[in-house]
Formats: structure tokens, C-alpha cells, sequence
């Protein structure tokens, strides 16, 4: 049989490589070849153990057809060498070597490894493993706040700290407000605002990334985190950027690539000794596989935060269990891009932005016509995975999300297509057809808590609102929407103490928010009653220090002689706790 022919003629190997990336080869008749190749699996691997005393299992990814027979490849990672046989190389370079170099089996191999590529870093890692948990209190970097006098007029705040120490009673629950009573103003301050897990333990890798690696380019993939203080203090200490959180790539010396001649951007002049730290909203495999590709160590740089590997989780599982993966989600922004490459590997996947279009694709799940496709393809163009087919792959859906996005419009989402579904298929089947419901753990805990504590805050009487964060931040835009919801235009969206200007505040207007008005626009600040009442809160990537300083701006809009001191409202805070 043709089958059984196959079989016996088929070889077997084993591409290694080591935690940079680079790809195990030796030397075979004068030309860099695959080591690990025999004609069975258990042949193929005594040779990799005769080499290396560790390593990671084996595991089946690669299948190429060398000539006449195939080539079935297992991966691995291999941590030390024995004997001086084995070279590491970076794939582009093998690749840029040729024939005359390279063997044609290896040059081979080479045109059909990208699509696993962007899981070499994390072969010894279960499915179950998080890339980067969270660090456990105790063993959190806090000097890195306190490094310098440009750190701590950052990240430090006393007054921050008291309110914390007061009013989180659980990292998970919001609790009620807290009042700073400054006498002619009042401050009303959420339970939690401000810095995340996830930020926390990006911001403080970073950091340490750049002290422990003095005699390396210390790159970042794209911004850290969106907030430009941040960023700034970072680049200002020796970071730099390879993209824009746009994808756009950066010239070596830190500006936007235009394709001129003669350009080197940041991408091309990368080395394998240099180190790339991907940032909390992960990475596309697209951006994982180039940086493979380079010999990069991208693994001990990951700051993916887990809370977002968790619905890279969940998508997978809807995968499995025969769903096309619904992304809530911007399909600009660079987490929903991770989340987009990385469900897409296992599932059919679509991405939505908000309920207005959920409604258009309920009305195409209803219609199920070819008319229907066409408008399908229109109104998602570049938002759905290839060879999407909505007559076939929208017949079960479930729905995991960005995680700085308002819970309540993804449950929103869930309900109304659950409503689409029960009106198609009847109320049982939708139960079959539509998951997510139930899975709000892809809503991250962070975000929400923000969230249901500024709700509480809302509940009071107030004069104004500040909503503190990178212009470019989602989830500081979403508590702005909160608190515009509740005070119109007396809700302003802020960068720093900076847009406070008198009677007058320079608040950002988020992309897609209105059709009137971009950017930064001059709108009144009214405080007529005494005391004035305002709210503030920052975003999950709002250093405190900003909060503070934002307090200290807004103090001066009042006469001092009806001011308490900073020290005396302080140590009323401590006596609370």
C-alpha cells in the first residue's frame, strides 16, 4: 500500500533550540545541516540526549516532504551543551547563507517552519502555564519607584498610599469612596484607581530588564504601557521602541520609518544579543515569529500579562469545542491584535466593536444568504480570519474580550446574540450555540474593579469629574464614558496636571467619541459651590504620583487661606486607617 510505503520510507528529526532561539545545526560535508535526523523518533532523540543532558519534551509540530520522502519534525529547547559538534545559528541568517552553506534538507526545512515559529520560546511551558504570572506581594520591586527624583515624582504619593492602605480592603471588590477634605474642595477618590497588576509587574521588569543589562540594546516591542510619562521616563534611562502600538515600525534612532532609501529601521538592525521586552498587551505570532527568526530570547522578556493570556486560554478552549471565537475588542489596538493571532490559530475568529455591530452581524446571522455574505465581507473587511465563511462559521459563536473594555457592553453583546440565536434556532439550541455567557473570567478582574468602584464614587453628589491616563488608553477611556454619563461635559479626560489650566481644561476627546470635535479642546471649568466636590481617578496605567500632582494643581484654583495642608488632610487619612 502507498500508505504503508510512506511509513517506512519517512525520516524523523528534531529541530533544537536553545532559550535565544537559535536553531541547533552542525557541520556535514563542509555545510551547516539538521543534527538530530534519523529514520525512527527514538533514533532522532537518542541522538539530541547524546548531546544535550536537558531538554524539553519533543513535541510533534512540522511535517516537510524532502525530495521523495517526508520529514516528520519534533520541537524542542535544549539548555547546555555537551561537546563541541553543535553551533547555534539564528534562522534569517541560515536562511541568507544559501546552498552553497547550507544543506538542502536544512534549506528546505527552512522555507516551512514559520507557521510554528512563534511557539519556540515557550516549548517547555504546559498549556496550562502562564507566561508571566504575578508576582506574589512580597517579592514585588518597589525600589525601582524610588530610584531617583524623576522615579518618585512619578510613582510615589503618600496621599495615594493612605487611601489604598484604607479603602482596598479586598484587591478584587471595590469598596466606597474616599473623601480628601482640603476644606474649599473636596476630593472624592474612588477605592481602587490607578496601577494594575499587570502594569505593576511590566513597568518594574522593564526597569530591572534595563539595570541588569547594561552592555545590551534593551528594546521594547511597543509601547509599554499608554501612558507617556511612563514611557518617557523609560526611553529617557536607555529603552527603546521597535514599533508604534500601531505596528509602525521606528528608525534606529527612534523615528517613525518613512521607506526612504537607505533607512534602517529598528527591526532590521536587530541582534541576537539584543533584548526585546514585549509589553502587557502581548504580541502577535507575526511579531513573535520575527523576533525567532532574529535569535532573540523572547521568552525571559515576555511581560504578557496573564490576564490577558487568560482569554488567549479561552479562546482556545471555544476552539476546541467547535466555536468561532467573537473577539469585543478595538481590531486596532495592540492587545486585541494578540488576541486576534493568537485565537485564530485555533478557530475561525471575529472581531466587533461594540453593539451597534453586533447588531449588523445578527442581522446577517438571520438573513444566512449569499447577499448576506457580501455584506458580511463589507462591513468586517479586515476584522475576520481567512476564508472566513459566514453562511458555515457563524452557525456557533463564542465571545471573549478585550480586557480594558466595559464588562456590562460585553455581556450586552452575549445577551443580544443569545437573542438572535433563540429567534433562529429556537431557545435550547441558542444555549448550544452561543458560549461566553457564563465564562466572565476573560473579563479582567483589574478592569472591573476600577470600574464598579468608580460607579460607586458616581453615586455621590458631585461638582466635576478628572479622569486621570494616556490619551491612547482604553480603559481610562472607559471610565471617562462612566463618569460623562453621569456629569457631561463637567467629566474631563486628562494626560497630567498639565491640562489643568484655570478656568479653563485642555481635555482629550478619544478617537470615534464624537464627530465634532479631535484631540485636545479647551472646555470651562465651573466650581461655583463651596466646597467644590470632584472626583478622581486614574487609569489602570495612571501612576500615583500624577494623581497627586493633579490634587496639587487643582488646590490652587482656591484661595490657600481656605486650604487645609497636605500634611494635616494626610494624617487625617492615617488616623482612618
Amino acid at each position: 500500500m502507498v500508505v504503508a510505503l510512506e511509513t517506512h520510507e519517512a525520516r524523523h528529526g528534531i529541530l533544537a533550540f536553545d532559550k535565544h532561539s537559535l536553531l541547533a545545526v552542525s557541520i556535514q560535508d563542509g555545510r551547516l545541516g539538521l543534527p538530530f535526523v534519523a529514520n525512527s523518533p527514538e533514533e532522532a532523540e537518542k541522538r539530541l540526549g547524546e548531546n544535550f543532558a536537558s531538554h524539553s519534551e519533543p513535541t510533534p509540530k512540522l511535517s516537510v516532504r524532502i525530495g521523495e520522502r517526508m520529514l516528520h519534525l519534533d520541537l524542542c529547547q535544549v539548555s547546555n551543551a555537551a561537546g563541541e559538534t553543535i553551533h547555534f545559528l539564528p534562522i534569517d541568517l541560515l536562511a541568507r547563507l544559501g546552498a552553497e552553506a547550507v544543506t538542502p534538507e536544512l534549506l528546505e526545512v527552512l522555507k516551512h517552519v514559520d507557521p510554528v515559529l512563534m511557539e519556540v520560546p515557550y516549548l517547555h511551558l504546559g498549556e496550562n502555564d502562564f507566561i508571566y504570572k504575578f508576582r506574589p506581594d512580597k517579592e514585588r520591586n518597589r525600589r525601582i519607584y524610588g530610584m531617583d527624583t524623576a522615579a518618585e515624582a512619578l510613582y510615589q504619593s503618600q496621599l495615594c498610599a493612605a487611601i489604598k492602605e484604607l479603602a482596598r480592603l479586598n484587591e478584587r471588590t471595590a469598596a466606597a469612596p474616599i473623601t480628601l477634605d482640603f476644606g474649599a474642595v473636596q476630593y472624592i477618590i474612588p477605592s481602587h484607581f490607578g496601577f494594575c497588576l499587570g502594569v505593576k509587574n511590566a513597568i518594574e521588569r522593564a526597569y530591572e530588564t534595563l539595570a541588569e543589562n547594561p552592555g545590551h540594546r534593551v528594546w521594547m516591542l511597543s509601547e509599554l504601557i499608554h501612558n507617556p510619562f511612563v514611557n518617557d521616563d523609560l526611553l529617557r534611562r536607555g529603552l527603546r521602541y521597535l514599533q508604534s502600538e500601531k505596528g509602525a515600525p521606528y528608525t534606529v534612532d527612534g523615528k517613525l520609518a518613512t521607506g526612504a532609501s537607505g533607512e534602517v529601521t529598528a527591526w532590521d538592525a536587530l541582534q541576537p544579543d539584543d533584548i526585546v521586552i514585549i509589553p502587557a498587551f502581548g504580541a502577535t505570532d507575526d511579531d513573535k515569529r520575527r523576533l525567532v527568526r532574529k535569535g532573540i530570547a523572547v521568552y525571559p522578556f515576555d511581560a504578557t500579562c496573564m490576564l490577558v493570556e487568560k482569554v488567549w486560554k479561552a479562546a482556545r478552549a471555544f476552539g476546541r469545542e467547535g466555536f468561532t471565537v467573537l473577539i469585543h475588542g478595538k481590531h486596532e489596538h495592540e492587545e486585541t491584535k494578540a488576541t486576534f493571532s493568537n485565537a485564530r490559530r485555533h478557530a475561525p475568529a471575529l472581531i466587533i466593536r461594540n453593539l451597534e455591530e453586533a447588531h449588523a452581524l445578527g442581522d446577517i446571522i438571520l438573513r444566512s444568504d449569499e447577499q448576506a455574505a457580501a455584506l458580511f465581507h463589507e462591513k468586517f473587511r479586515g476584522k475576520y480570519t481567512p476564508d472566513f465563511d459566514p453562511l458555515k462559521d457563524l452557525e456557533r459563536i463564542a465571545t471573549v474580550n478585550q480586557t480594558t473594555l466595559l464588562m456590562n457592553e460585553t455581556l450586552e453583546i452575549i445577551a443580544y446574540l443569545r437573542g438572535v440565536y433563540e429567534k433562529k434556532y429556537g431557545p435550547a439550541e441558542s444555549e448550544l450555540r452561543v458560549g461566553g455567557g457564563a465564562k466572565r473570567d476573560t473579563l479582567c478582574y483589574a478592569t472591573q474593579v476600577n470600574q464598579d468602584a468608580l460607579g460607586r464614587a458616581l453615586e455621590l453628589d458631585l461638582d466635576a469629574a478628572f479622569v486621570i491616563g494616556g490619551k491612547n488608553s482604553s480603559n481610562t477611556f472607559q471610565l471617562f464614558r462612566l463618569c460623562e454619563q453621569k456629569l457631561g461635559r463637567a467629566a474631563y479626560f486628562i494626560q497630567s496636571e498639565a491640562n489643568i489650566l484655570g478656568s479653563e481644561v485642555e481635555h482629550f476627546v478619544f478617537p470615534h467619541s464624537s464627530k465634532t470635535e479631535n484631540g485636545f479642546v479647551r472646555r470651562a471649568l465651573t466650581l461655583s459651590r463651596s466646597p467644590a466636590r470632584i472626583l478622581l481617578t486614574g487609569g489602570a496605567s495612571c501612576p500615583d504620583g500624577i494623581i497627586q500632582q493633579a490634587i496639587c494643581r487643582l488646590n490652587k484654583l482656591f484661595p490657600s487661606e481656605q486650604l487645609r495642608p497636605v500634611s494635616e488632610v494626610l494624617e487625617e487619612l492615617q488616623r482612618s486607617e
